[in-house]
């Protein structure tokens, strides 16, 4: 029992860092239109950016460094969606192939340029110790990372559905989508607020680098690549652009891969998710909810 619930608490909290990185993805596709296969680069540059702050405050104790550097890190993964919206993305908006040939060869220049940069290994990363031991829960010892994963996850869920819903700029965004013209003739710059959007998605997604050091305990610059292909298949599944529908194909997700590596081999939980990925698409074409929410 104890291991069928470690094993479920772990998955979750796997989950939850999908989660982090899809729900920018979802974000950004969801009110934009927008396939941002450069999105990876965004969770490395975050990533790279809280290590490499966190080796330059070596006077500083590890709390301390560990969250001045992990706001450097959200600081960097926003400003540079931000750039890439505002350079790149905003005169290929309706031009979806320029859109997606873009993307992707940011995408890898951004991970060469890391590499070119700080070399192909990966980084150990300094965090609080406790991080790294774990809670005892009916038995199970749970590593006190995924706690931190789940609660970050859930505050993130939360924060974008409020800011769409209840926020003056959620509201001008969604009508913005709904019909762009009528904003503008209001007198609102939408593209300020398209703008904001790739910020958030950049942030969340330099959120799920950092934490993503703290899972893996080293930074690395193939990560936002590899993490990338299960965000778009938690999107996927999920339904484009729905967040509720995201979060909750991130849980399944990360569940999916923990039981199958441990119940059938290890290196089948990534087989096991294509194969998920397979059946709703068969079941329900446009994954758990087509629509945004």
């Amino acid at each position: 029992m104890s291991t069928l619930l470690l094993l479920t608490i772990t998955g979750v909290g796997l989950g939850a860092l999908y989660f982090l990185i899809a729900s920018g993805l979802s974000l950004i596709y969801g009110l934009m239109g927008v396939l941002n296969f450069a999105h990876g680069a965004f969770l490395t540059v975050g990533a790279f950016g809280m290590w490499y702050a966190e080796s330059k405050l070596g006077g500083l104790g590890v709390l301390p460094r560990f969250l001045v550097a992990s706001l450097v890190g959200l600081v960097v993964g926003g400003v540079f969606a931000a750039l890439v919206e505002l350079v790149l993305i905003r005169p290929l908006y309706r031009r979806h192939i320029e859109q997606v040939l873009v993307t992707v060869g940011l995408g890898l220049a951004t991970t060469a340029l890391v590499v070119a940069i700080w070399g192909n290994d990966a980084r150990p990363i300094a965090y609080p110790g406790w991080l790294g031991r774990t809670t005892t829960v009916a038995g199970a010892h749970v590593p006190n990372d995924r706690w931190l994963l789940i609660a970050a996850a859930v505050v993130v869920l939360v924060a974008l559905t409020t800011f769409l819903k209840r926020t003056r700029y959620g509201l001008i965004i969604r009508a913005g989508v709904e019909n762009r013209a009528m904003v503008t003739a209001l007198g609102i710059d939408v593209r300020k607020a398209f703008t904001l959007v790739f910020a958030i998605g950049g942030v969340a997604a330099a959120l799920a680098g950092i934490l993503g050091n703290v899972y893996f305990t080293t930074a690395d610059p193939n990560r936002g690549t590899s993490l990338l292909i299960f965000a778009f298949i938690v999107v996927v599944i999920g339904g484009l652009g729905s967040l509720r529908g995201t979060a909750v194909a991130a849980v399944v997700v990360g569940l999916v891969q923990q039981y199958a590596n441990y119940y059938a081999s290890t290196g089948l939980g990534d087989l096991s998710v294509v194969l998920l990925l397979g059946l709703v698409l068969l079941a329900r074409p446009r994954g758990l909810s087509g629509a945004f929410a």
